[in-house]
């Protein structure tokens, strides 16, 4: 039908009566493994989680949460907390982040771009400058990528390529660093013999240098910035294996965390610094920790840091970063137009929502979730609330992070009785678990389990119904495994851990007071992903999901 006959009312479900307050939890980095010493989320005191599972065996089960069912590229790319929540809100499955990279590139599309044209027009007496996470990780960014917007640049006209490369260590193996140089360096020297000037300029470890996020720390963006734009750093070198190797000498380095360094020439001076008329690419696609860089480079005001020069560069993203900011202005890959999410469509039919988390995650559970779009679908019928998280310490030192106050907020939203739908994300598993600190995400788990059990209380007195679910997994595995599935020992026997996200499925459970006799999860949605989620709780909602959001998880039994 064309879009004249299109309608936001949803038809009303047959067996389901509508007004229920729902209470929506998100524990972000929770998935289902098998129970050892490395799974934080079995060995932390978890008994409302425990209870959900064993309790009620029709209302508990896996969904999956990485890979096609998020709309990335292969069963190898691990979920993320922005394509989950995607997902989780938009009831269908979107090319995401590095697929719709991988798609423009494959097709040749990202060269005919807007973005592409305008940076283009620097090649003639400018350099093209790279930017980036410099790892195969598939989370932020991906080496194969770059070595293809090399190859097709140079042969569209770059005759000066620097690239600023931003280590691991985080979604890959600590040390791969090294190896990734070598293959870079490996494709400049080929680029080289063409006659294309091109070499690698700076360098540091992303977690200390440039990818800070939620404009948590700026001096991690100015150390990068003074690096590779003014060509300024506390370590020069002839070449970045050297810099590389050289640094990770120290007995506390990590690739995460590597001091920024310049590349010299025979003259001493830095090989690439970005001045006026120069192209800028930053070429992640994942967003949160390229944001803060964009602004930088693109905003003619701007007092975070100082920027000592502020070069006339042509600048574009892979991506755009920010539907809501515009940013970065150009970007050379389209993001995925999600329209119609379900939280736009609850708004239309009478559904007041509450949405809520810290600092760290609240974009999750409302800028994601609703499509890549900030603010409210209706200010009257929606409030979101943001509580700051923790700021300059790491979030093992406080693992409980805000989880009571975010239950606490979502307590008295279900008690005012005043919204049918109380969306929260529990940050604890996932950030704590990348911290790589066993014991302070045991603790973290314990504070989820905690939060959702005030949540669940609250649903209990208002007669409501709960949907606890997850983003993608995290805490449920710590360690880097062998072929056997046993911890990966290091070469002086230690156990690697595992700071990333996971390829584990993640739960969600179903229940509450509010919930009618005989509902019960589907056994013929065995391959169900967190797509599938918004049809299931517009269903709890009292509504028909549209007919082209991925299917319910549930159905009414007769009893």
């Amino acid at each position: 039908m064309g879009t004249s006959g299109f309608s936001w009312k949803l038809e009303d479900h047959p067996k389901l009566e509508k007004g229920k307050v729902i209470a929506l939890i998100v524990l972000d980095g929770w998935g289902e493994a098998n129970p050892d010493q490395y799974n934080c989320i079995h060995v932390a005191e978890t008994p409302v989680m425990d209870s959900l599972k064993t309790g009620a065996p029709d209302r508990w089960r896996l969904v999956r949460a990485h890979g096609k069912a998020v709309g990335l590229p292969t069963e190898d790319d691990m979920g993320n907390s922005e394509v989950g929540h995607n997902a989780l809100g938009a009831g269908r499955i979107y090319a995401q982040g590095a697929k719709l990279v991988d798609l423009a590139l494959a097709s040749g599309k990202i060269y005919d771009g807007e973005g592409f044209n305008y940076i283009k027009e620097s090649f003639e007496t400018g350099t093209l400058h790279l930017i980036g996470l410099l790892s195969d990780g598939g989370v932020h960014s991906r080496l194969d990528q770059l070595q293809l917007l090399m190859k097709g640049a140079s042969e569209r006209g770059a005759k000066r390529i620097r690239v600023h490369i931003l280590t691991d260590g985080r979604d890959v193996l600590d040390g791969s660093s090294v190896g990734f140089v070598e293959t870079l360096e490996n494709d400049l020297s080929k680029l080289r013999e063409t006659g294309v000037d091109a070499q690698i300029a700076s360098g540091g470890g992303r977690m200390y240098v440039t990818m800070d996020r939620y404009e948590n720390d700026w001096s991690v963006v100015k150390r990068g910035w003074d690096a590779q734009v003014l060509g300024e750093a506390p370590y020069k070198f002839k070449s970045a294996l050297d810099a590389v190797k050289t640094l990770r000498q120290d007995p506390k380095a990590n690739d995460q965390y590597l001091p920024p360094f310049v590349i010299v020439g025979e003259d001493g001076k830095a090989v690439g610094p970005i001045v006026d008329g120069d192209a800028v690419v930053t070429v992640n696609f994942r967003a949160d920790r390229m944001t803060m860089l964009a602004k930088a480079l693109e905003y003619e005001n701007f007092d975070k840091f100082d920027r000592v020069r502020f070069p006339k560069i042509r600048y574009a993203g892979m991506l755009e970063y920010d539907g809501e900011l515009k940013l970065p202005k150009r970007y050379l890959v389209s993001p995925p137009e999600i329209e119609r999410t379900s939280g736009e469509y609850l708004t239309h039919n009478g559904v007041r929502t509450f949405a809520c988390s810290e600092t760290v995650k609240f974009g999750h559970v409302t800028f994601f979730w609703n499509g890549n779009r900030s603010g409210y679908f209706n200010a009257e019928m929606e409030e979101y609330v943001e509580i700051p998280s923790d700021s300059g310490i790491t979030f093992n030192e406080q693992p409980k992070m805000k989880a009571l106050e975010i239950a606490e907020k979502a307590r008295d939203a279900i008690l005012s009785r005043k919204f049918h739908q109380v969306r929260v994300n529990l940050p604890n598993s996932d950030m704590v678990g990348h911290t790589g600190d066993i014991k302070a995400t045991v603790v973290a788990c314990k504070a989820a389990d905690e939060a959702v059990k005030m949540i669940l209380d609250a649903i209990e007195q208002v007669g409501g119904i709960y949907v606890v679910t997850a983003d993608h997994g995290n805490a449920e595995d710590m360690v880097k495994r062998n072929k056997k599935g046993g911890p990966l020992l290091d070469k002086d026997g230690n156990i690697q851990i595992l700071t990333s996200h996971t390829l584990q499925p993640v739960p969600i459970a179903i229940g509450g007071p509010g919930l009618a006799p005989g509902v019960r999860f589907r056994k013929d949605v065995p391959e169900g992903g967190l797509a599938n989620v918004a049809a299931t709780v517009m269903n709890l909602h009292g509504f028909l999901a549209p007919s082209d959001y991925e299917t319910t998880l549930i159905e009414v039994a007769d009893n």
